[in-house]
């Protein structure tokens, strides 16, 4: 995990340093909806591990490993430079939860939610100056082939 449910600030982990270093500040007013992380061992077209959203009734501190299912995938396609490149969000539900203990896939997850994090991530991402686009949501089954 590397930023936190509420948080303001997004975190990457630096491989060279082995810590976790400040990377940015969100616009005015946002927050991540859910604690947002990595899959470890893994690497997306942006040459970042796999980037995770941990849907959960709680909040957890950066560095904290969790233990998840993979619910599903938000399909995007992110500006980088001059092209756009993959750049999908894959969501979590950790083995703890128990409000979400009955979510196993995608499609278990209110519609309302999921377009709300939809918009998050095309948000936070428009105030930058950056377009993501949403491609798609895909199930846990289809999640889990992504991921290897």
């Amino acid at each position: 995990m590397e930023s936190p449910k509420g948080s303001s600030v997004k975190y990457k982990f630096d491989n060279k340093s082995k810590s976790f270093k400040l990377y940015k500040a969100l616009p005015a007013g946002m927050v991540f909806p859910f604690d947002f992380g990595f899959i470890p061992g893994t690497k997306g077209e942006d040459g970042d591990p796999l980037d995770v959203l941990i849907v959960s009734e709680f909040r957890t501190f950066p560095g904290c490993v969790i233990d998840c299912r993979i619910a599903g995938c938000i399909a995007a396609e992110q500006q980088k430079e001059d092209r756009l490149i993959r750049n999908d969000r894959f969501i979590g539900i950790p083995e703890q939860s128990r409000v979400y203990a009955g979510i196993d896939t995608i499609s278990d997850i209110p519609s309302r939610l999921i377009t709300e994090i939809d918009q998050f991530f095309v948000n936070y991402l428009k105030a930058e100056g950056k377009k993501l686009s949403i491609l798609n949501h895909f199930n846990s089954q289809q999640a889990m082939e992504l991921i290897k």
